[in-house]
């Protein structure tokens, strides 16, 4: 018997226990442990029923994490649950914590399930570029119909245990925690009132109701939309569909053949490195794991517009009390305002109730004083980018806040030592940049000044986890990763539209290669001004920042999204950027200005000045340390700015395109082009010369 799997008998039910610390994965000991104890039920005479639990905070939460990549050792899981299923004594699943993906699986292979109610299920392989390729395809629609199977699958999100129970996945939800009086209490029923093996593949009434309807159709239509770009979600609904095509059997396989596919996708290894990336970023280079971290009870925040009231959503919702300063009353009413519309929205789309609400709202205290911040544990500044207000400000932060107290800005580029200066306590400043709209971006980029305690670093990659953020730890510089390589995309795309092609020509070059907008749509949706003052700044600051089209758009107040006018025009409350033949006249009066011809420019050489310029903007903050590894960069580009999670990032992409290729045109642009920006990264030109990739650093 598998020390990680245990049999043993109470009273006439006979008890197969997993217990596989954290999660109870499905790891080769389990899987072999499980058939051995199953088979010790089978064999037990006085076991008149078998019940399936586990110890811990969790049922079996999926696959063992730590065997991904490798060959998968007998038993496989399809061999398990059709093992499992096949048993001629009634099997209770009992769910506690999460049934994921082959947890699920198992438990669908049970004949019978139960769950306390705080547990939840769910299918997550899609998020991985892969399909559930041990019969959840088969088993999962022959209980909840075709409709519901899609969409679980498709998504990967998970459904709460009463949600499950409606939809036909479970027989039955308990109160309490107790899951193994709970899972005795059911399987004992089961004895009791003779119930029979029951089988989900031999489950056929909402099969036949589905049969020949048009769901899949409409489904794959609506994933063109949703799903732009991926592969394995159309996959899904293939290995759903042949559930009601096919007999179970040859649908077994008619699975198992896609899941195959899916498995020699680039996608899935794109999507499991972004995985693996978003678990590795929170190790930060250089900090102790036993660093102290500070407590944070309650946060401080300045400015209520729309970053700093996206900003206290974020930690109202996990219950920690938000103090907002802004300098004038109608500007904290008016942000106050947006914030409850946000939740009251939240509450008629049914994901939160109205006492929730109200019990956010109480969370969050306004002022028109920084004398209100004299007790917080944190405080964020997020007022636009102006080195001399936040300085200013910074400094009346040192006079007020308690010893200890971090002080943090949301700048998107400032120098954070030079903001720090401003107090006698730099080691307590760091940058938070959160991204927009901060209630729903998942990334948190923590800036480290050059005096920032590792105790600061340590407490903001801890809050960044407890506000359900991506926190990834970088280094001080302008723009720091994301911004950095962000602006010198921006200015070639700038310069693409000055020497002929289109703004919509440039953005869909981005999107087909997976961003959810371009360049230019995302300028409209941050807003115009946004960038104008950040090249004001700039200029102020003696930077030789040339005049440009763009600053036209700001001057006129065009400032995209929020104006219904930037680069493209927008019609009321729609989103859609729309081509304006003002913009088109506005980029040819520039060009007329400046002496330019216009010329035709390719798709390809878009996707080169604008991509592979990013490349090599990555190695060079690889070089210098702002980024301690090539995998940074990609979650701060793939949980911050859009890039496609099923590429894997730009730096793992850039070694899928080959770095050879990408050194070879950035050389090629260097010489046709010119700009510091075009000067190959040392890191890039070495990596080239050693025939190694970033994922070799």
């Amino acid at each position: 018997m598998s020390e990680v799997v245990s049999y043993n008998r109470e009273g006439n039910i006979g008890v197969i226990t997993v217990n596989y610390p954290p999660v109870n994965a499905l790891g080769q000991a389990v899987r072999s442990g499980l058939l051995a104890a199953l088979e010790q039920g089978q064999k037990d005479t006085e076991a008149k029923a078998l019940l399936l639990v586990c110890e811990g905070r969790t049922f079996i939460a999926g696959a063992d994490i730590r065997e991904f990549g490798k060959p998968m050792q007998e038993p496989t899981l399809p061999t398990l649950v059709n093992t499992f299923e096949n048993s001629d004594k009634p099997l209770v699943a009992a769910i506690h914590g999460t049934a994921l993906g082959g947890g699920l699986e198992t438990a669908l292979s049970c004949h019978y399930r139960v769950a306390v109610s705080s547990a939840k299920v769910g299918l997550p392989e899609v998020k991985l570029g892969l399909l559930p390729g041990a019969g959840g395809t088969q088993r999962l629609p022959r209980l909840t119909g075709a409709q519901k199977a899609l969409e679980m699958i498709t998504t990967g999100e998970f459904v709460g245990a009463n949600d499950a129970l409606a939809l036909g996945i479970l027989d039955a939800v308990e109160e309490g925690d107790d899951i193994r009086a709970v899972g005795m209490a059911y399987a004992q029923k089961v004895v009791d009132e003779g119930k029979p093996v029951r089988r989900v593949r031999d489950i056929t009434d909402k099969i036949d109701a589905d049969k020949g309807s048009d769901v899949f159709d409409q489904f794959r239509d609506e994933l063109k939309k949703r799903a732009r770009g991926l592969f394995s979600p159309f996959k899904c609904v293939d290995a759903v569909e042949a559930a009601f095509n096919l007999p179970f059997d040859e649908g077994m396989k008619r699975e198992r053949e896609l899941f195959m596919e899916c498995m020699e996708s680039p996608q899935r290894a794109g999507l499991i490195h972004s995985f693996f990336g978003e678990r590795e970023v929170s190790k930060v280079k250089g900090l102790p794991k036993d660093t102290p971290v500070r407590d944070v009870k309650s946060v401080g925040i300045i400015g209520a517009g729309t970053m700093g009231g996206g900003i206290a959503m974020n930690f109202v919702n996990v219950g920690i009390p938000v103090t907002i300063v802004e300098v004038k009353q109608d500007a904290l009413d008016k942000g106050l305002a947006i914030i409850r519309r946000n939740y009251e929205n939240s509450a008629k789309k049914g994901k939160l109730t109205q006492e929730q609400v109200e019990q956010r709202m109480a969370l969050i205290t306004t002022s028109l004083t920084y004398d209100d911040f004299r007790d917080v544990d944190l405080v964020i500044e997020a007022v636009f980018e102006d080195m001399a207000i936040k300085k200013e400000i910074f400094a009346k932060l040192d006079e007020v806040c308690k010893p200890g107290a971090i002080l943090a800005s949301n700048t998107s580029t400032l120098d954070i030592d030079e903001i720090a200066s401003a107090t006698k306590r730099p080691e307590d400043v760091v940058g938070m940049h959160f991204f927009s709209p901060a209630n729903v971006m998942k990334l948190l980029e923590n800036v480290r000044g050059s005096k920032t305690s590792d105790e600061v670093k340590a407490t903001v990659m801890a809050v960044a986890k407890k506000i359900k953020k991506v926190g990834v730890m970088v280094g001080n510089c302008y723009g720091f990763v994301g911004n950095r390589m962000l602006h010198k995309r921006g200015t070639e795309a700038m310069s693409l539209v000055d020497e002929g092609a289109t703004p919509q020509q440039v953005d869909k070059v981005l999107t087909d290669l997976g961003f959810p907008m371009g360049q230019f749509a995302m300028s409209d949706l941050a807003g115009i001004d946004v960038g104008y003052r950040i090249r004001e700044e700039r200029r102020k600051a003696g930077e030789d920042i040339p005049a440009s089209w763009m600053d036209k758009l700001a001057e006129q107040g065009r400032l995209g999204q929020k104006t219904q006018a930037g680069v493209y025009k927008y019609e009321e409350g729609s989103r859609k950027p729309i081509p304006d033949p003002e913009v088109e006249q506005l980029i040819e009066q520039f060009r007329k200005e400046q002496g330019i011809t216009p010329r035709e420019i390719t798709d390809q050489e878009i996707l080169e000045r604008c991509v592979y310029v990013m490349i090599n903007e990555g190695a060079k903050i690889l070089e210098e340390g702002i980024a301690d590894r090539p995998l940074d960069i990609d979650i701060v580009w793939i949980y911050g700015y859009g890039f496609p999670a099923y590429r894997g990032g730009p730096m793992f992409w850039a070694d899928q395109e080959g770095l050879d290729t990408i050194l070879s045109a950035v050389k090629k642009y260097q010489d046709t082009v010119g700009g510091e920006q075009w000067e190959p990264a040392a890191l890039l030109e070495k990596l080239v010369a050693e025939g190694r990739k970033f994922a070799d650093l």
